[in-house]
């Protein structure tokens, strides 16, 4: 299973600072949900949301980010 940061509006995939892909082959594969979502805290990742890849059964599934007040108070980001 990969897990990869999607954005909402365009459908590409984050794959380095300020680098975004169409092709989910070429995404940053993050070790974990937990990471990923810390990822986009700490670099202010907005409009985006998680695609858990399972390559060999060829399905995906979306997760987006849920509203967290005390994040978004803490750090000012609104998911």
């Amino acid at each position: 299973m990969r897990i990869l940061i999607q954005k909402k509006d365009s459908g590409l995939y984050f794959k380095d600072i300020e680098d975004w892909t169409a092709n989910s082959v070429h995404a940053m594969d993050f070790l974990s949900s937990t990471t990923a979502i810390e990822f986009c805290v700490l670099n202010k990742i907005k409009g985006v949301h998680l695609v858990l890849k399972f390559e060999e059964e060829h399905h995906e599934i979306v997760m987006p980010f849920m509203k967290d007040k005390n994040l978004r108070n803490e750090t000012g980001l609104n998911f």
